[in-house]
């Protein structure tokens, strides 16, 4: 740990792994099921609205199909047969599904974060939810930015090359801690409370606490996989 309390990890003292574990690819399937399967953000909308439908069923089990072909062929972060970064200082080509996955990812992240909060707050401010008409219109004007930037190589993890893997890896990661705790709690709130602006206010200060406190112990290096990797020696990234 650093003086200013930030956690720090030497490369050098990781352990090194030749091949992933069967067990290891396959608990890393279910994440890019989930990626592709939250793509269309309005269908998912409906989905934790109103539940599960013909179409949903049905892109779920092509998203099934898809990845478990690409993890067959090693074509998923963490479910390759070996480990493909193995020194975070190395200057490595990104192969193309990783920043693919990546940007997808990314735009999911952030684009359901800041839509909810659009819709949390515009509940208070107005006494009426208006989200699933904010997923209709404004989903894709999020996300198609944060593709072109995926595509141009300007997003953590999706840059070209795989050099900067040892603190890139910790904003991603910070930001997936953040989203997927905060997502779930406002989600049973909204089921569990009335609907109504004090709730309202409960609902979107606890979603922006969760992500404040997240980041917060994300910078730090706290959350798993958020500790910055000093350059150095070996290493193994997923």
């Amino acid at each position: 740990m650093t003086p200013s309390g930030v956690r720090r990890e030497l490369a050098s003292e990781r352990k090194l792994r030749e091949r992933n574990k069967v067990s290891y690819r396959f608990a890393h399937w279910p994440i890019w099921i989930a990626v592709f399967f939250l793509l269309p953000g309005p269908l998912t909308f409906r989905l934790f609205a109103h539940g599960l439908d013909w179409k949903m069923a049905v892109w779920l089990g092509l998203v099934m199909l898809g990845t478990g072909i690409a993890g067959l062929l090693g074509r998923l972060p963490g479910v390759e047969p070996r480990p493909y970064i193995i020194r975070f200082t190395e200057d490595k080509p990104n192969p193309g599904y990783r920043r693919v996955c990546y940007t997808l990812a990314w735009s999911e992240l952030v684009s359901y974060a800041a839509l909810n909060i659009a819709g949390l707050a515009g509940a208070l401010l107005t006494g009426h939810w208006r989200l699933q008409q904010i997923y209709d219109t404004s989903y894709f004007p999020i996300v198609v930015p944060i593709w072109i930037l995926g595509a141009l190589g300007q997003l953590p993890r999706v840059k070209t090359s795989t050099k900067g893997e040892g603190h890139e890896r910790r904003y991603f990661y910070g930001t997936v801690w953040a989203v997927c705790f905060a997502q779930p709690v406002v989600w049973m709130l909204w089921l569990a409370l009335p609907n109504n602006r004090v709730a309202d206010a409960i609902k979107l200060g606890t979603f922006v606490l969760i992500l404040f406190v997240c980041g917060l112990l994300a910078r730090r290096g706290v959350l798993p996989r958020t500790r910055q990797i000093v350059p150095g020696e070996l290493a193994i990234s997923d």
